[in-house]
């Protein structure tokens, strides 16, 4: 089941083979014995092209359900098996403001209220070192450094950058902004004080950002130093954002005419994967995802 659900997938026997780990003589063979043990003919073939026969028709319909049915009863068994693992320490970007993340944390409890969830944010290099250490399960994060093959490196999104401004400032009137233009208006990072150093180098250094930079202990302080006409906060589009507000001015940020990305994704370490981490990950790639649609 499938291999044919694949090949009609696929609409191509090369691809649905490489997307089996088979050869494309092994997958032929393998629906021809299929087809022998049933006494019917699924799929006609002319020359390198095929289309379905009824049964054929008949016998995918029923196959995609089957097999649908067949992984809810794999993972739900999984789950049993693990059920001494119940809990589940996220950790986040202190200036991530998407909504995607409270919708899957929502949407996870629902589905598994046995698991208890505890949440924590920080900077990119807090949640590294909490990862790291033990301190949380999987963390939301930008992608700063290679990726590492102690770690799944489950990829969400790349989102565009934004830059939210005060609608004082004489930018606001932009529908969009180069970043070379921004070095004149100070910009306003989220950080501990111990990592102000760290924030810095990564946005001047590696982004390109310049300037004059200013440091607010969390998202909320960052908005109110925006409002007030301090500087422009960074971030980025990871999901859905809450409206900027009467004040603010939410411009997207251009590089050399080309808009700057980020790279986001969810990290856990390898060693340290379970059910209820995958499922997560799972849950928020979607939710991110329909939010693009």
């Amino acid at each position: 089941m499938r291999y044919f659900t694949a090949v009609v997938d696929c609409n191509s026997f090369t691809e649905a083979a490489e997307q089996c780990y088979i050869s494309q003589s092994a997958i032929s063979q393998q629906i021809r014995a299929l087809e022998n043990e049933l006494g019917v003919d699924l799929i006609h073939r002319e020359n390198r092209k095929f289309t379905l026969t009824p049964a054929g028709e008949y016998f995918y319909s029923q196959s995609k359900g089957i097999l649908d049915e067949v992984e809810a009863v794999r993972r739900e068994t999984v789950r049993i098996g693990k059920d001494d693992e119940l809990g589940l320490r996220i950790g986040y970007l202190r200036c991530y403001s998407g909504q995607e993340l409270h919708q899957a944390v929502a949407e996870f409890t629902q589905l598994y209220p046995e698991v208890e969830i505890s949440i924590v944010n920080g900077t990119h290099e807090e949640l590294y070192d909490l990862l790291r250490f033990g301190g949380v399960d999987l963390i939301l994060s930008d992608q700063r450094r290679a990726f590492s093959s102690q770690y799944e490196n489950y990829q969400l999104l790349q989102c565009g950058c934004y830059a939210e401004i005060s609608v004082r400032n004489r930018l606001s009137s932009r529908e969009s902004v180069d970043l070379e233009l921004l070095k004149r208006t100070p910009c306003i990072l989220i950080s501990s004080r111990e990592q102000q150093n760290t924030e810095q180098d990564y946005f001047q250094n590696t982004l390109g950002f310049g300037g004059k930079f200013l440091f607010a202990e969390n998202l909320e302080e960052g908005r109110l130093m925006v409002a007030g006409n301090r500087g422009f906060l960074p971030i980025e589009s990871v999901g859905t954002l809450p409206p900027p507000g009467a004040a603010i001015k939410r411009l997207p940020i251009f590089q050399n005419g080309i808009r700057l990305q980020r790279n986001y994704c969810v990290f856990w370490l390898k060693e340290h994967t379970n059910y209820y981490i995958e499922e997560f990950a799972e849950t928020l790639k979607k939710l991110l995802h329909d939010a693009l649609e």
